[in-house]
């Protein structure tokens, strides 16, 4: 996992097996990309996260293609409200993958739909557009986790973090 390098002074941040216990989960990420006029883009998506990279999978069609391919800087959030505020926000580049699209997609899926329906949505969705996985590389991922208490007391290396 890239090294955190900012914090949330009200929350504490989860570990490494804390986080990727969290994204196994069937939630939905939220993709953040620039748009050409300055603005961000931002959509649900599912997603799987797999060997310290998040895998999305689109449609080549798509507007956040489309920003990717014009800029690869994203961000992506992953949080939940139930029973605690927690989430995990990943800053990083993305690349749109072609090669062996639908096993990967299916992986993805599978998390939501379970191993029998997810081939089945693959599939149609494949024989309605062209299928891309986006895969997001991080540069670094910023965690916070409420249920862990309120707030975190200053360090000596506090002063040389990002207050988020």
């Amino acid at each position: 996992m890239t090294k955190q390098a900012s914090i949330y002074p009200q929350a504490h941040p989860m570990t490494e097996e804390e986080v990727a216990n969290f994204l196994a989960q069937p939630l939905i990420a939220k993709l953040c990309t620039h748009n050409v006029d300055g603005t961000i883009h931002i959509v649900p998506i599912w997603f799987k996260y797999r060997n310290g990279e998040i895998l999305l999978g689109t449609q080549e069609i798509s507007r956040k293609v489309r920003n990717i391919k014009r800029n690869s800087q994203v961000s992506v959030l992953v949080d939940t409200t139930e029973p605690t505020l927690k989430g995990v926000i990943v800053y990083g580049k993305a690349e749109i993958v072609y090669e062996d699209v639908i096993p990967k997609r299916i992986t993805i899926f599978e998390k939501y739909l379970g191993s029998e329906n997810a081939p089945g949505l693959a599939a149609k969705l494949a024989s309605t557009w062209k299928p891309v996985v986006i895969r997001i590389k991080p540069d670094h991922i910023l965690s916070y986790d409420y249920s862990k208490g309120f707030g975190i007391s200053a360090s000596p290396d506090a002063s040389r973090m990002t207050i988020i």
